[in-house]
């Protein structure tokens, strides 16, 4: 009988397996050990074959949940990807072999039908529209905390984990209810908030960080000390759960290959030399410094040519392939229509500088919805417009159609289709996409 027991604890888990044989066997063995079990947490765990979520399984079992391993397989064309950096084969053994080692279960769960979808469909499309996005954000979004989650509910688990450098916060209101925060995580270096900046709160309800108070030296000594494999991995780079990717041919898998030219524009043109118009009101002033400059190939010179102006985004430098000047060259804007790319010298070009950004209501999204803002309200914030950037003082302002995001200080290649995130102390309280 043991032995029978023990084949099916390892593919059903402890709780199942438990109130099977308790059931069967006898029912007057649920003595207060078994009632502690079955009470046990189960938390499902998107092992990713890295340090980060190796360390969270191994925390959480040692805080007594019942822990499940699942790794996300959400690619299957190897042809676009550079193999050496993380493909996810040897991903998916790594995390096969943390979860051995823990003792847990390991299973691989296949959503590269829904990545494509949601994804990969959605990555062509903004970048045929000019835009650039952020799959890492629309990952986390449409699939870790969507599809992944809805597959570990279906599996009986009342939390999903993840190991982002993020903490969750709980504040209890007067009629009981609860309200989740997003919080930074406490390695400055490290924090991750930005990249769950699309999260709700039915998302985070079910949702735990269990390595958000901790730094990556210290991650990596949990994973040494305990002998996970791990512990000296580098961490993934590129596409989520995908490796890193040659973007150029990932995108001409759709967008085809299409000669133009590169043109480059001095800093002295008009459009950086507009006066100051007399603003009837506040909305009319954050409209004048949102709108970007439309340049034309007549307000420069042609210094080169490319492939397709959609495979670059604004402040990219490489890729360009012209020498010859005195600084380098940086993308300013792209011309899709056109296809034309819009180049300055040098990172302090006037090109790259805008102080205010919009966003559509149907791309405004509220973590905490009790404080979205109302029309013709206004919120001092810090926000950023990009992972890793420091954030930045600005005033967000609430108008009819969306919400402007007017920084202090002019920021550097605001760029369409990327995300800005605004937070409240350390916690990010909105975000949307940049129009």
């Amino acid at each position: 009988m043991f032995n029978s027991f023990q084949k099916k604890l390892n593919t059903f888990g402890f709780k199942e397996i438990l109130k099977l044989y308790l059931k069967r066997y006898n029912p007057c063995l649920l003595t207060n050990f078994a009632i502690l079990l079955l009470s046990m947490k189960k938390v499902v765990v998107g092992l990713s074959g890295g340090v980060d979520s190796s360390v969270t399984a191994y925390l959480l079992k040692e805080q007594g949940y019942e822990v499940i391993g699942l790794f996300m397989k959400n690619w299957h064309d190897d042809s676009v990807t550079i193999s050496e950096e993380c493909p996810w084969l040897e991903d998916s053994n790594d995390a096969l072999i943390v979860a051995e080692k823990l003792g847990i279960p390991f299973q691989t769960v296949d959503l590269s039908v829904q990545y494509k979808e949601r994804i990969v469909d959605y990555m062509f499309a903004e970048y045929e529209r000019g835009r650039t996005p952020n799959p890492d954000v629309l990952c986390n979004r449409e699939i870790k905390f969507d599809v992944f989650m809805d597959i570990a509910l279906q599996l009986g688990a009342d939390y999903v984990a993840t190991g982002h450098y993020c903490r969750k916060g709980t504040i209890k209101t007067e009629d009981g209810s609860e309200t989740y925060q997003l919080l930074a995580g406490k390695d400055d270096n490290k924090d991750q908030s930005y990249f769950l900046c699309q999260l709700s709160q039915e998302q985070l309800s079910k949702t735990m960080f269990p390595i958000g108070h901790l730094n990556k030296p210290e991650v990596r000594k949990i994973a040494a000390d305990n002998d996970l494999i791990t512990a000296d991995k580098k961490d993934s780079q590129g596409l989520c759960f995908i490796g890193k990717v040659r973007l150029p041919e990932f995108l001409q898998q759709k967008l085809k290959p299409k000669k133009g030219v590169i043109v480059e524009v001095p800093s002295d043109i008009s459009q950086y030399q507009k006066e100051l118009p007399q603003f009837e009101n506040k909305q009319a002033e954050l409209s004048f410094y949102a709108e970007k400059p439309v340049y034309h190939v007549a307000d420069g010179k042609v210094v080169g040519d490319h492939q397709g102006a959609h495979y670059f985004t604004k402040g990219q430098r490489k890729g360009l392939d012209v020498g010859g000047t005195k600084e380098p060259l940086f993308v300013i804007d792209t011309d899709v229509h056109e296809n034309v790319i819009y180049t300055g010298q040098g990172k302090s070009h006037p090109g790259l500088y805008r102080r205010t950004l919009f966003i559509t209501d149907e791309e405004l999204h509220w973590v905490r919805r009790d404080l979205a803002l109302k029309e013709d309200e206004t919120l001092e914030v810090m926000a950023r417009i990009r992972y890793r950037q420091s954030l930045q003082k600005a005033t967000i302002y609430k108008v009819a159609g969306g919400l402007y995001v007017d920084f202090e200080e002019k920021q550097s290649a605001i760029t369409e289709g990327q995300f800005a995130a605004w937070y409240l102390g350390d916690e990010l309280i909105g975000s949307g996409v940049i129009s």
